[in-house]
């Protein structure tokens, strides 16, 4: 299975949870692939935040060696799941899809642990006190879809 983890900038939230996930995937021995992409292209190219790789840190996952780069079309074709952090997010990959079956891979993460309505994972880049609490809601969504998935 192929999983890409997509926000704004590809800087804050997806590669926590690209590495949330990557760290499940290793302990439980699955041969998934997951990756981040982000839907604008000002970071490209750029190491994750320095507060995104200090909280993985703190819970033992290592983000450092991540790089930004753009959402592209093709990944819809790269990827089965598509797992978008807002609702901005889901509408700027969802105007690239040229297919349903394109339209059918994507999800707003936090559908995995909290299915009772369309909940975000908030952005923590202008609140340094914000990415413990989003590192926690990536953490349960990528839970959840493990379990989901196996």
């Amino acid at each position: 299975m192929r999983i890409l983890m997509v926000c704004l900038g590809n800087i804050c939230r997806s590669p926590l949870a690209e590495g949330i996930l990557q760290d499940k995937i290793d302990r439980l021995g699955l041969g998934w692939t997951v990756d981040s992409a982000g839907t604008g292209h000002w970071h490209v190219g750029d190491s994750p935040d320095r507060r995104s790789v200090a909280v993985a840190r703190s819970h033992g996952i290592d983000i450092s060696g991540q790089r930004g780069r753009q959402f592209q079309p093709r990944d819809f074709e790269r990827f089965d799941h598509i797992l978008v952090m807002d609702d901005q997010n889901h509408r700027d990959v969802l105007r690239l899809a040229q297919a349903d079956e394109h339209r059918a891979k994507v999800r707003l993460i936090l559908d995995y642990s909290r299915p009772e309505g369309r909940q975000v994972v908030p952005d923590p880049y202008y609140d340094d006190n914000g990415f413990e609490h989003v590192f926690q809601l990536l953490d349960e969504a990528c839970e959840a879809f493990v379990r989901r998935h196996t």
